[in-house]
């Protein structure tokens, strides 16, 4: 059985590939502008890899299928990889944000692969407000930046994620 998700000589194929490049795009330019490790290519491939893994149990058929299984598989998988991320060095944890971005990010492509592009694209443009809208209240309120929310500890070692 091949459903016009996964068919690329559909229409629907191109436009759930275009979707998730360009909500993992927009997310990973974000984060590779502030010199993230999980930059642009990284977020489009998360993105398109739960795209894929959620899409594909359709192409199975029958009434056995429960695509809920799958999605909660990703996001066990994923939250391993997002754990990998962050790490702990002096006391100091850092990679928590770029382990939720990696979250969100799965769940847009998951929301791709169900046909909710509006849905994808809305939960994009929320994120990159929401970090971005962060960055202006903590330079507008020093108080924000106080403690492991500081960009510069002592002897000038970065410690923001």
């Amino acid at each position: 059985m091949n459903t016009p998700v996964l068919d690329p000589k559909t229409m629907v194929f191109w436009t759930h590939i275009a979707a998730t490049i360009i909500c993992g795009g927009i997310i990973g330019i974000e984060r590779q502008l502030r010199g993230k490790a999980a930059g642009i290519r990284t977020s489009i491939l998360i993105c398109l890899g739960t795209h894929v893994f959620v899409s594909l149990p359709a192409s199975l058929g029958g009434t056995t299928m429960d695509p809920s299984r799958v999605l909660g598989q990703v996001v066990t998988g994923i939250g391993f990889i997002g754990a990998g991320v962050i790490m702990s060095k002096e006391g100091l944890v850092k990679g928590v944000t770029s382990a939720a971005i990696i979250w969100v990010l799965a769940g847009i492509g998951a929301a791709i692969a169900f046909d909710q592009l509006a849905m994808a694209l809305a939960i994009t443009v929320v994120t990159v407000g929401v970090l971005v809208g962060v960055e202006v209240l903590e330079s507008s309120f020093k108080k924000l930046r106080r403690g492991v929310h500081s960009k510069y500890r002592k002897h000038n070692d970065y410690s923001g994620e």
